[in-house]
């Protein structure tokens, strides 16, 4: 069953954001990821629940063919070393979902 990442960020240091998202792209593929979509414009459609107000500059949709693979993505040594470009270039908050079928 496919897993999906939702992630969602508000840039902090676009150059190190930047770099993070480049070498990510790179990774995420030795995992069985793809980037589904990414970087497009973010409309609100209704005023939804008032828990964060932080609005997210950026959100991106990865898919990868099981929770396991994106746990070992997240985990793998590759990922680890570019984590502190991440926590340097944005405020981040990733959710999982799992990819049941809509009846």
């Amino acid at each position: 069953m496919s897993t999906y990442l939702i992630i969602e960020s508000k840039v902090k240091d676009r150059h190190k954001y930047t770099e993070f998202m480049s070498a990510f792209s790179g990774i995420i593929s030795n995992y069985g990821g793809r980037c589904l979509v990414g970087g497009g414009r973010i409309v609100q459609l209704d005023e939804g629940i008032k828990i964060d107000r932080r609005q997210p500059e950026k959100m991106v949709v990865l898919e990868f063919p099981s929770e396991i693979n994106v746990r070992r993505c997240f985990a793998s040594p590759e990922y680890q070393s570019i984590s502190s470009l991440r926590n340097a270039g944005a405020q981040t908050r990733t959710v999982l979902l799992e990819g049941l079928k809509c009846d």
